[in-house]
C-alpha cells in the first residue's frame, strides 16, 4: 500500500506539473532557434536559452513536450527525445508568453568552418556563379551564417543570425563550398539539410581551438598569456578591439547628422577601382574610414527610371548613397556590391554617388576589377562611366587602431564563433583551412588533430565525422617551396583519426589566385567523403593514396589504395609529377608507368639506386594521376627528410 500511495502521489505531482501553466518571463531562445531551423535527427536535441530566474519553460514539437525550471543564472535547457527526419514543424516555447517558431525541419546539420576558401561566397564569381545562384531553389536546405567576432573569453551567445531557406536571394553571399556540399547531401540523402557556416578568411587553425586544448602546446600557451598582458607598453589585443569598436560606434552614431553629398572641393583624387594602398599616391598602411564621391551625368530621358548600381567588391564594408539617399550597405571583402536605385532618386543631368568605406586592416578600398563597376537599367549596362577619378577623404572619422583583420591568435575565434554553437547537435563538420599555417607544417601535424579532438570533446556527441579539404595547387609567392607540400602532408596524416575524410583538390587550384573559383568540385568531393564516413556507403570517395614502396633494381614500385577499379591517366599522356632520389637526396624527374590496377613503377636515369619518391611535391605541381572514379591522387613523399629553414 505504501508503494502504491507513493506511486499515486508521484503520478499526481507529474500530472499537476503538466497542468500548470509555464511561468517563465522574458524568454529568449538561443539565436540558433529561429524560424526555418534544422534540428539534428536521430539524437537527443537540446533546446536552450535565457529567461528571468525561477519560472518554468515548456517546449513542444511534433507532439513531444518537455518542461524545465529557469536556473538562478537565468539559463534553461530541455532535452527533446531523438526524432526522425521530417517536417515542417512548429517549435513552441512557452512561458507567460508563447514563442512559435515556424517551418522547423528535422534532418542533418553540418558545420562549415575554416578560412577564406570556405568563406568564399557564390557571388564572388565562383564558376558559373550567375546560373548557380539563379537555380538555388532548395527550400529544404537551410542556411545560417555566424558573423565574424572575436573574444578572449568563451561566449555563449551570438550577436545575431537566423536560419534562411536556400534561395537565389539567400545563397548569393553564403559559403559556396558549403552550399555545393549541402546540395549534394540533400539530393543523395533526401533529408532536410542545415548548413551552419562559421569561417573567417586569413585565419589560423589555433584561433579555432579552445583554451583548454591549445594550452597543451607550449608555443600557443605563451601567446595566450601575451594577448592578455602586453609588456611592450602597447595596447593589448582586447584594448585595441575596444578602441576599434568605439571608433565604429562613434562613426555610425554621427551618420544621421551627416549631409550627403558631402562638400568635396578640397578632397584628393583617386582612380578607381583600386586598393588605396596601391593608389597614386597610396594611403599606405591606412586602416579606417575613407569617403568616396563621384558625380556623373545622365540623359534627361533617364529621370525617374530605376537603375542598378554595381560597385564590384569593396574591402571591407561600405555604405552607399545616391543623391543623398542611402541605397545599401554590405560587409565582406569578397562580396560584389549591387544596389537598386529607386526611380525617384534618379535625375536627368548630374547625379552623385557617395560611398563610405571601412577597412579594418590589410588592403582597403575598391578591389576591382573595373568591369564590375557600372550602372545598369533593365539588366543592360549603361554607357555612363563610373570608373576612373573619384574624390576621396580619409579625415572624416577618428583614428583607427592597428588590429589585424585576420585574427590568428589562439582561441579568439573558437571563443566567439564556435563555443556559442554548443551544444547544438551536428551530423558532422566540413573544414577548409591551412593556407595561413603553411610554413608550420610540423606544428600542424599536432595542431590539426588537436582541433578535431577538441571540437568532438566540446560537443560530447562522440567522434562525429570531420571532413576537410587538402590545399589546392597555388604558386605561393615568397614562400619556401616545401611549405605547401608539407602542409598537405600534415593534412593527409590527419586521416589517421577515426571518422575523418579528405577531399583532394590538387587539380582544381589556380596558380596565381589563392582562391580558386571551382568550388563545385570541392563541395562534391566533400560530399563523396560524407557519403562514406557519415552515411556508411561503400563508395570510392578519394583519389589514390600512397600505401607502400619497394625497390626493384633501378626502379621503385609504388602501391596505392583508394584506386576504385584501378589507377588511371589519360591514354595520350605520360604520368607527370613523380621524382626519384638516391642516397644523396637529390631528386630528379622520373618516368612513371602503371603496371597494375594498384601499382606504378618509377625510375630516373640519373638515379641508379633509388631510395625515395615524391609526387606532386610543389606548391603548384603539374600532376595527372587519378583513379577510375576520376579523383586525383594526393601528393605524397616516401621519405621523412627535413629542410633546415621552412618558415616563409
Amino acid at each position: 500500500m505504501k508503494i502504491r500511495n507513493t506511486f499515486i502521489l508521484g503520478l499526481a505531482s507529474v500530472v499537476l506539473m503538466h497542468c500548470q501553466s509555464p511561468t517563465a518571463t522574458q524568454i529568449e531562445p538561443h539565436q540558433l532557434f529561429t524560424n526555418n531551423a534544422v534540428l539534428q535527427r536521430d539524437i537527443a536535441m537540446p533546446v536552450w536559452g535565457r529567461a528571468n530566474p525561477g519560472g518554468a519553460v515548456e517546449v513542444e514539437i511534433n507532439g513531444q513536450v518537455e518542461r524545465t525550471e529557469v536556473s538562478q543564472d537565468s539559463s534553461w535547457q530541455v532535452n527533446l527525445a531523438a526524432m526522425e527526419a521530417g517536417g515542417p514543424f512548429q517549435l513552441i516555447i512557452r512561458g507567460e508568453e508563447e514563442i512559435v517558431l515556424e517551418n522547423v525541419m528535422v534532418g542533418d546539420v553540418w558545420l562549415a568552418s575554416g578560412q577564406s576558401n570556405m568563406e568564399w561566397p557564390l557571388s564572388a564569381e565562383v564558376d558559373n556563379y550567375e546560373e548557380e545562384i539563379a537555380n538555388a531553389n532548395y527550400p529544404n536546405i537551410r542556411l545560417f551564417t555566424v558573423y565574424r567576432n572575436t573574444s578572449l573569453e568563451p561566449l555563449n551567445q551570438l550577436d545575431s543570425g537566423s536560419w534562411q531557406e536556400c534561395s537565389p536571394e539567400t545563397v548569393a553571399n553564403f559559403s559556396a563550398v558549403a552550399y555545393f556540399f549541402g546540395r549534394e547531401i540533400r539530393q543523395e540523402q533526401d533529408v532536410p539539410v542545415g548548413l551552419l557556416h562559421s569561417s573567417w578568411g586569413g585565419t589560423t587553425a589555433e584561433a579555432w581551438v579552445s583554451e583548454t586544448s591549445v594550452r597543451q602546446m607550449e608555443d600557443f600557451s605563451a601567446l595566450l598569456d601575451a594577448l592578455r598582458v602586453d609588456e611592450s607598453g602597447d595596447l593589448s589585443f582586447s584594448e585595441k578591439q575596444k578602441l576599434k569598436e568605439q571608433v565604429i560606434a562613434q562613426a555610425d552614431a554621427r551618420l544621421p547628422d551627416v549631409t550627403v553629398p558631402l562638400e568635396d572641393q578640397d578632397w584628393s583624387v583617386m582612380e578607381l577601382p583600386t586598393l588605396w594602398e596601391d593608389a597614386n599616391p597610396p594611403l599606405a598602411g591606412y586602416n579606417g574610414y575613407v569617403w568616396f564621391q563621384k558625380t556623373f551625368t545622365l540623359p534627361q530621358s533617364y529621370e525617374n527610371q530605376p537603375l542598378t548600381l554595381h560597385l564590384g567588391a569593396i574591402d571591407d564594408a561600405d555604405i552607399t548613397w545616391i543623391n543623398g539617399q542611402k541605397v545599401g550597405e554590405t560587409e565582406g571583402y569578397n562580396v560584389l556590391r549591387t544596389y537598386e536605385i529607386p526611380p525617384e532618386l534618379v535625375k536627368g543631368g548630374e547625379n552623385t554617388i557617395t560611398v563610405r568605406v571601412l577597412d579594418t586592416g590589410g588592403g582597403g578600398g575598391f578591389s576591382g576589377p573595373a568591369d564590375k563597376m557600372y550602372l545598369a537599367r533593365d539588366g543592360q549596362q549603361l554607357s555612363v562611366n563610373i570608373v576612373g577619378d573619384w574624390k576621396y577623404d580619409q579625415n572624416q572619422e577618428g583614428d583607427f587602431p592597428n588590429v589585424s583583420p585576420y585574427p590568428q591568435e589562439p582561441t579568439l575565434l573558437y571563443n566567439a564563433m564556435i563555443n556559442p554553437l554548443l551544444p547544438y547537435p551536428l551530423k558532422g563538420v566540413i573544414w577548409y583551412q591551412g593556407e595561413s599555417n603553411a610554413g608550420r607544417a610540423q606544428q600542424y601535424q599536432t595542431l590539426f588533430p588537436l582541433l578535431i579532438d577538441d571540437w568532438r570533446a566540446q560537443w560530447s556527441i562522440g567522434d562525429f565525422p570531420f571532413l576537410f579539404v587538402q590545399l589546392a595547387s597555388f604558386s605561393a609567392p615568397g614562400s619556401h617551396p616545401e611549405n605547401w607540400p608539407r602542409l598537405r602532408e600534415a593534412q593527409l596524416m590527419t586521416l589517421s583519426l577515426p571518422n575523418t575524410g579528405m577531399a583532394v583538390t590538387i587539380d582544381v587550384g589556380d596558380s596565381i589566385d589563392i582562391h580558386p573559383r571551382n568550388k563545385q568540385d570541392v563541395g562534391y568531393r566533400l560530399a563523396l567523403a560524407a557519403r562514406k564516413v557519415a552515411y556508411g556507403e561503400e563508395n570510392v570517395y578519394s583519389g589514390p593514396i600512397y600505401e607502400s614502396m619497394r625497390v626493384a633494381d633501378d626502379s621503385v614500385i609504388l602501391t596505392f589504395e583508394e584506386v576504385g577499379e584501378g589507377i588511371f591517366k589519360m591514354p595520350d599522356e605520360k604520368l607527370r609529377g613523380f621524382e626519384v632520389a638516391g642516397e644523396d637526396r637529390r631528386f630528379y624527374p622520373a618516368q612513371a608507368t602503371i603496371i597494375s590496377d594498384t601499382e606504378i613503377s618509377v625510375k630516373a636515369s640519373e638515379v641508379a639506386r633509388p631510395v625515395a619518391v615524391r609526387y606532386g611535391w610543389r606548391s603548384n605541381p603539374d600532376v595527372n594521376l587519378y583513379n577510375s572514379e576520376g579523383l586525383p591522387a594526393s601528393p605524397f613523399r616516401t621519405d621523412d627528410w627535413e629542410v633546415l629553414e621552412i618558415e616563409s
